[in-house]
């Protein structure tokens, strides 16, 4: 039988001095569709809008469409008129973390990574340098950055680009 490998099993931790990149490993992650009441049947309480995660009997849910949501790090049970589609061979998670994790995420996507906007819990669909991803706002200073598999290189290398940069403009203003 063949053994998933990471996208990222030639990349080592990257870190400089406000910011750090690694790769965490996914457990589970599910698309689950079905209408509102076969989901709270199973899930309990749903996230009342896309863009938002929801904890829920051990489960983070973040919706990311009508009567869609991801389940991520959780089994999902099998339950009548519930529609289950496993995605975590097809993504992989990157850790952004550190005092600068905003600005690093802000100077690759248009979307304001301000804490009143983009707060714990909150999640966003954009792209990085022409690529699909989902990024999840952990907590003030941390973010998954979840990219296709096929793309996860792409996506690193560019976040370890600016990053390399914001270490250098540091370097000159200091």
């Amino acid at each position: 039988m063949l053994e998933a490998r990471s996208a990222l099993q030639s990349i080592t931790v990257y870190e400089t001095f406000a910011v750090t990149l690694r790769e965490e490993p996914i457990s589970n992650l599910t698309l689950v569709s079905g209408t509102d009441k076969a989901l709270k049947k199973v899930f309990g309480k749903l996230p009342s809008k896309v863009g938002h995660l929801t904890k829920s009997g051990g489960a983070s849910l973040l919706r990311v469409g009508p009567r869609q949501f991801w389940v991520i790090d959780s089994d999902v049970p099998k339950a009548d008129d519930i529609y289950i589609t496993p995605l975590g061979s097809s993504r992989t998670r990157i850790l952004v973390q550190g005092p600068l994790a905003r600005d690093l995420l802000a100077s690759c996507v248009p979307i304001d990574f301000h804490t009143t906007s983009f707060a714990e819990g909150q999640f966003v669909m954009t792209g990085i340098h022409h690529t699909p991803v989902t990024i999840h706002c952990i907590d003030a200073i941390s973010f998954h950055v979840y990219a296709l598999r096929t793309f996860a290189f792409d996506v690193w290398t560019w976040l370890q680009d600016i990053a390399e940069g914001m270490r250098q403009q540091n370097a000159r203003n200091s």
